[in-house]
């Protein structure tokens, strides 16, 4: 029995940090309503990509898979949070279809089908293996690489931000919500001992720290430049 496991204090810590993580999630889960809300408005999915959401479905799915008893055991609060996260990327993948031109429609409809075809190989995969602890260990690996990919996935942002010296493209409040979700299921993870989750989770955290750190710090520098006179006088 692990050590956190055997104080109920650890028990409350960890369902306090699993529904804090459901909370934050929450902020995840509806910052592409304006993106969406421009699409109906206008029509037409314009230049916007659909890749992110079939990513984060997928993410979603297999985090489901694992937090389920039948993979590992007493993480209902996973299941959770990637049953709603599912269910909002299935909308504004629907959405999307709705919207698409009829290229883009075919090919994120390929995508889609694709993400379930994916996820039935691992359902019916892990269920072929009869070790339950095995059956974590694959599934786990499976979650942990999906969360690290999708936690990964804002660094060209980062990196565009370094560059450009604007935060434009960095919203603060998404990346507010990463950090304060990453901390809360670092802490859910490490209070159940689970490594599939606060290895991701960790790494979650550092990089949407990054982030905020360079937000304030570009933030402050364009307020500073913007402090400047036009006119400089050398009088």
């Amino acid at each position: 029995m692990s050590l956190f496991n055997a104080y109920p204090i650890f028990e409350l810590g960890k369902d306090a940090a699993g529904i804090a993580g459901n909370i934050f999630a929450f902020g995840l889960f509806v910052s592409p309503i304006p993106t969406f809300r421009r699409i109906i408005t206008n029509g037409s999915t314009e230049l916007f990509s659909g890749l992110p959401y079939i990513y984060s479905l997928l993410n979603c799915l297999i985090c489901l898979w694992y937090g389920t008893p039948l993979i590992s055991i007493d993480n209902l609060l996973v299941t959770t949070v990637n049953s709603i996260g599912a269910a909002f990327q299935l909308v504004y993948i629907l959405l999307f279809l709705i919207y698409a031109e009829k290229p883009r429609k075919v090919r994120m409809f390929g995508l889609l089908l694709a993400v379930f075809g994916i996820f039935v190989v691992i359902l019916v995969g892990s269920l072929k293996i009869s070790d339950s602890s095995m059956r974590r260990m694959f599934v786990g690996c499976l979650s942990c690489a999906s969360l690290i990919s999708m936690f990964a996935s804002p660094l060209f942002i980062i990196n565009l931000v370094i560059r450009t010296k604007s935060v434009e493209f960095m919203p603060f409040f998404l990346s507010l919500s990463t950090f304060l979700m990453s901390v809360s299921f670092f802490l859910y993870g490490l209070l159940s001992d689970d490594v599939f989750i606060y290895v991701p989770n960790g790494i979650g955290t550092g990089l949407a720290m990054i982030q905020l750190v360079l937000y304030f710090y570009f933030k402050r520098s364009s307020c500073d430049d913007s402090r400047e006179p036009l006119i400089v006088s050398y009088g």
